[in-house]
């Protein structure tokens, strides 16, 4: 789960100072708005540990990973219980600052099979230790406004149909209605080379730690999001900023494409104004990825080891818990078993009455498992700086990609 919002850095240090006064006290360190998660757990647990107390120390979402990227290199200011983004995973797998929940005495390889098939493998380090296990996930979808692709005589089958298709619905509505298909086209990049992996593959190295970035699928991912930008019909807006949320608001962006878990964001803060106006779709090209994800890990120097434990087992595989955040956050479980349950079919006002978590429920179970690597975050800086001179620029899309191969070899060092 994603989310911009701003909480005062200093009182991660003085949350977990107070902690350290009391043995029952257990610091969770989380970021807007999987802490929502955290508040509405609080209660519920402390009616199985009446005798513990949950300190929630919550940074806004850069901050936070910041702050426990250097609280692992360091060793202080960890908290008992680490929210991590799926985008960290791989980073924070292979700091050794992180208890490997594969042993004793958690043995969470057990737990495996509650999951969705994608969430361990994105918890697994490349020497197979578990870093975290997952409370929520972000199967990847489309998000359109039905009104004006009505106008435009748009379709949601011609919308999805392709890729190529995508693109070509987009300049009718652009035509039809003046709003951007979406808001920027480097979307289309992080979907698509998302998308068409099998289970054991990664998305920027292969199993060998090889660079995959001048892969055909890199290729076509790149020309897919430079055809957007030719057509114009993207807004060249960044995501999470507040021209994007206007966006929305004002009608002006007729679709988005990121895990379910937006429909939630949209109804809540982002373009309330906007309710009954959207619709859900499956992602163009009958493509399936993953798109954010949230867990929770416990430091090696943890202060409270089997408390985190315990507190992270209620979180993730505690039925009640998982639907009680879906509720509330429109957070998808990560929880096999609370996925099937009858809340699925309930539909989502925001969305015109459509039942659409059963649409992200079929998305999440064709996500392939994907392996991460601690330098994806690395790849995914070095990929996206290339795609903008290819948008901005016109550089050549292979020639780009070259480069970024290059630049992230010299970044890892693998050659």
């Amino acid at each position: 789960m994603n989310a911009p919002f701003r909480v005062g850095a200093i009182a991660l240090a003085l949350a977990i100072s107070a902690s350290a006064h009391g043995a029952t006290t257990l610091t969770v360190a989380s970021f807007p708005s999987l802490d929502e998660g955290i508040k509405a757990a609080i209660p519920l647990y402390k009616k199985i540990k009446p005798d513990v107390e949950i300190k929630l120390v919550s940074l806004a979402f850069g901050d936070h990973h910041n702050a426990m990227t250097t609280a692992l290199a360091t060793g202080s200011n960890l908290p008992d219980v680490m929210a991590v983004e799926v985008g960290f995973i791989g980073k924070f797998a292979e700091s050794g600052g992180l208890e490997d929940l594969n042993l004793a005495p958690y043995n969470a390889k057990q737990y495996a099979n509650k999951f969705s098939k994608f969430t361990i493998p994105q918890a697994t380090g490349g020497s197979g230790k578990l870093a975290a296990l997952p409370v929520d996930i972000g199967p990847g979808a489309l998000f359109y406004r039905k009104d004006l692709l009505d106008k435009a005589g748009v379709s949601e089958a011609e919308l999805t149909k392709s890729w190529d298709g995508f693109v070509e619905a987009g300049k009718k509505v652009k035509a039809a209605t003046g709003a951007y298909l979406l808001a920027n086209a480097g979307a289309i990049k992080d979907i698509y080379i998302r998308s068409g992996l099998k289970d054991g593959e990664g998305i920027y190295f292969n199993s060998k730690g090889e660079i995959e970035v001048t892969s055909p699928r890199f290729v076509k991912a790149f020309e897919l999001a430079k055809a957007a930008r030719t057509a114009g019909i993207d807004g060249k807006i960044g995501a999470w900023s507040n021209e994007w949320s206007e966006g929305f608001k004002r009608g002006q962006i007729a679709t988005e494409m990121m895990g379910a878990w937006l429909a939630g964001h949209l109804a809540s803060w982002i373009a309330p104004n906007t309710k009954g106006l959207w619709r859900s779709a499956q992602l163009p090209g009958g493509s399936f990825g993953s798109y954010g994800g949230s867990y929770y890990a416990i430091p090696t120097k943890a202060a409270n080891k089997a408390e985190a434990w315990e507190f992270i087992k209620f979180l993730s595989l505690n039925k009640d818990m998982q639907i009680e955040a879906f509720r509330k956050l429109d957070a998808f479980p990560a929880l096999i078993e609370a996925q099937n349950d009858q809340f699925l079919d309930q539909p989502i006002e925001f969305l015109g009455g459509q039942k659409a978590r059963q649409l992200w429920k079929v998305s999440a179970d064709k996500i392939p498992a994907v392996d991460v690597d601690k330098f994806d975050p690395i790849a995914a800086e070095i990929v996206n700086a290339e795609l903008e001179k290819v948008l901005e620029q016109n550089k050549d899309i292979k020639q780009a990609l070259a480069d970024a191969k290059s630049q992230i070899e010299r970044r890892v060092r693998r050659k």
